[in-house]
This record gives C-alpha cells, sequence and structure tokens, in this order.
C-alpha cells in the first residue's frame, strides 16, 4: 500500500488519510468518483485508488482536486485544518492592495501614515492589555 498523506498537529490522534478526506468531499459534492475523475483531467478508476490508498495523488493531482472542491491544500492534507475557500469568492482587501499603484505619491504618503497609526495603536493596546 502506497503511503497516504495526512497528518495531525495533535500526534495522538491519527490524522484522517487523504484518501478517506477526498471520499467525504466527493460524496458531500454528490459527484460519482468518474465525475470527480473528469473535473481534475483524471478517471473514476484513479479516484477510486486515491480513495482506497492505493495511490497517492501527485502534488499536481492535489492541486487539481483543492481547485476542484474549492478547499485550501492544508485543509487535504491536515486533520485540525479548518475547511477555507482556495480562492474566495471576493477578495476585497486583495482587489484593494492591487488598487494602489493607481495612488499618487501623496495618497501613499497619506495610506502609509494611516496604517502605521493603526499598527501603532494596536501595539499599545496589546502591550497594556486593553486598558484605557
Amino acid at each position: 500500500m502506497a503511503p497516504q498523506w495526512g497528518w495531525t498537529h495533535d500526534q495522538e490522534t491519527p490524522a484522517m488519510a487523504l484518501g478517506e478526506r477526498i471520499r467525504t468531499l466527493r460524496k458531500a459534492a454528490r459527484w460519482s468518483q468518474a465525475e470527480l475523475g473528469q473535473k481534475i483531467g483524471s478517471d473514476g478508476g484513479r479516484i477510486s485508488r486515491y480513495e482506497a490508498g492505493r495511490i497517492t495523488p501527485s502534488a499536481d493531482a492535489l492541486v487539481r482536486l483543492a481547485e476542484t472542491f474549492n478547499v485550501s491544500i492544508d485543509h487535504l492534507l491536515i486533520d485540525d485544518i479548518p475547511r477555507r475557500p482556495l480562492h474566495a469568492p471576493e477578495n476585497a482587501l486583495g482587489d484593494r492592495l492591487a488598487a494602489i499603484t493607481e495612488l499618487d505619491q501623496d495618497a501613499l504618503n497619506t495610506l502609509n501614515g494611516v496604517i502605521d497609526g493603526l499598527l501603532a495603536r494596536t501595539r499599545l493596546t496589546t502591550l497594556t492589555g486593553g486598558l484605557n
């Protein structure tokens, strides 16, 4: 039997094998093994072997599985990692950060001042234990 990927932060608790997690996600999506295979550019027989732990997906296949299920790769591999989308439907902060290049130098200086002020306030609050 091929080694199965799957870790847990708590070494006393056995990790859910990658194949089990793939099966769980596939069933939650109500896909057959053949349907999942088609979605990742493979076949149902390979999905069956992944789920049974007879073979382990390549890194490329893991990426395709994560994209298809829209889960983070660490969720596929590590037990106590909560399910998070691989690609958030909207990434407002990321979109705003990408748009920063449109700002002129004065606006960038103002933005940097605001960020520095917020960070200083947060750090001071942390250091004082939240005292007012």
